[in-house]
């Protein structure tokens, strides 16, 4: 019957309107082809780029030089913590650890000066005003003295055999084209239903898209912030981050990917994080994310389309991008119609139209609940051996966010995406909430 309406729709409208209806039916089910999409691009992995993981206990010598950077704005809970596990845990002994103090107004200076005089590969750079993690990244480049660019979050801890599996995968065959290498992230802090949901997301999800990245295209489209190791001549090839930007992650991949280097995903490299506990802090993450997603689509979209051919290794990534944009904007707009509808058909008492119009909602939501819950179950499966499986009862809390949230965060941010690219941006941080960690990395 559903066949039958399309058929007569296409059968009695304009070339326009059938073009509409055509665009109307991908928006309507993008997040069932999205979710099966990064499913069947776990499945390609695990075919045809499963063999690039690093064997068990593989050795390295030598050890190259690698310069652990990290930008710290008022980290005073969490750096001196970080900090004795970076210098005293890794399994590694050629490196240093250079922090960037960007502005800190808080105890963060009196911390590091009082650690300097203990560990002597900790070097430390004042700078006087805070002007964002980017240009914290872009200076301390100048006085790195690794070839490897290790970034890491004032609160992140990596497993202790990190830098030796990073260098692994550099040194390798394959590697000498690696522009940089980001990590597999482990959520640590579970102690809120929040941070439980998270550990669905980034255990797995962000696992399985980014594998899916690699396998199907071998692009990514962000790095993690948090713990990426970066060849440091493909750092200066495309001049360092990108200072104006809300996520330099991201803008970072992408302009890699402009240049045809090639980023790797190394699932066996684990690094445990801190993540936001309270909707505020989990929204306001969020709308930096969002916003640094949109400036990296309205930078390259015109570079892309007038030169295709040019940039064909890019389309790919640019049409899910501007899929996922032009959805949201889709999604709310549709849902606040929606609504206005099904309110003016029970003020006027209309109740069957409402009764229906909430069926077949219902019936929508469900197919994508179904889609997505594929896609959490392979990542689950895949991801540290599907050890995090006790996770899954939390997906739908996940699911909900996504497909809620995440579309108002893009929404709602993309004047500042526009003010961004057009020179009116800014790359300065807001020091978010810290709890207190253990020398072993533990809240």
């Amino acid at each position: 019957m559903v066949s039958n309406i399309f058929y007569e729709a296409f059968q009695t409208s304009s070339p326009w309107m059938v073009f509409l209806i055509i665009i109307n039916l991908i928006l309507c089910i993008y997040p069932i082809l999205g979710a099966m999409f990064w499913f069947f691009g776990a499945i390609s992995y695990i075919l045809f780029r499963q063999k690039e993981e690093l064997p068990p206990k593989a050795e390295l010598t030598p050890e190259p030089f690698i310069t652990i950077m990290i930008p710290a704005h008022n980290e005073e809970i969490v750096i001196k913590s970080t900090l004795e596990y970076l210098l005293t845990q890794l399994n590694y002994h050629n490196y240093e650890v250079l922090v960037m103090d960007d502005g800190s107004d808080d105890r963060t200076p009196e911390i590091l000066h009082s650690m300097q005089t203990k560990y002597s590969r900790l070097r430390v750079i004042r700078i006087e005003q805070n002007q964002g993690k980017a240009h914290a990244f872009n200076i301390g480049l100048f006085f790195a003295k690794g070839e490897y660019i290790l970034s890491n979050d004032a609160d992140t801890i990596p497993e202790t055999d990190a830098l030796i599996k990073y260098m692994q995968y550099f040194t390798s065959a394959n590697g000498i084209n690696y522009a940089a290498i980001t990590a597999n992230m482990d959520v640590y802090n579970r102690s809120s239903l929040w941070g439980k949901s998270q550990t669905v997301e980034f255990s797995s999800i962000v696992g399985i898209i980014k594998r899916s990245q690699t396998a199907i295209n071998n692009t990514m489209y962000a790095y993690s912030g948090a713990n990426t190791m970066y060849r440091r001549d493909f750092l200066i090839n495309v001049g360092g981050f990108r200072q104006d930007r809300a996520t330099e992650d991201i803008s970072i991949a992408w302009d890699h990917t402009f240049i045809n280097a090639t980023p790797k995903f190394a699932p066996d490299i684990v690094f445990h994080m801190n993540v936001p506990e309270t909707f505020h802090d989990l929204y306001r993450q969020r709308k930096r994310w969002a916003q640094g997603g949109s400036e990296v689509w309205l930078s390259n979209f015109l570079k892309v389309f007038r030169h295709p051919w040019q940039y064909r290794f890019v389309i790919p990534m640019l049409t899910d991008t501007t899929l996922s944009i032009i959805w949201s904007f889709f999604f709310w707009i549709t849902s606040i119609i929606f609504i206005i509808t099904m309110l003016s058909f029970a003020i006027t008492g209309n109740y069957e139209r409402v009764w229906h119009g909430i069926v077949m909602s219902m019936i929508f939501v469900n197919f994508q609940l179904i889609a997505g819950l594929f896609q959490v179950l392979a990542a689950l499966i895949l991801d540290f051996n599907g050890s995090k499986l006790r996770y899954l009862m939390f997906s739908p809390l996940y699911l909900l966010f996504t497909w809620i949230v995440n579309p108002l965060t893009i929404v709602t941010t993309f004047h500042k995406a526009i003010k961004t690219v057009t020179g009116h941006g800014s790359g300065k941080w807001i020091s978010p909430e810290r709890k207190v960690v253990d020398n072993n990395g533990k809240f």
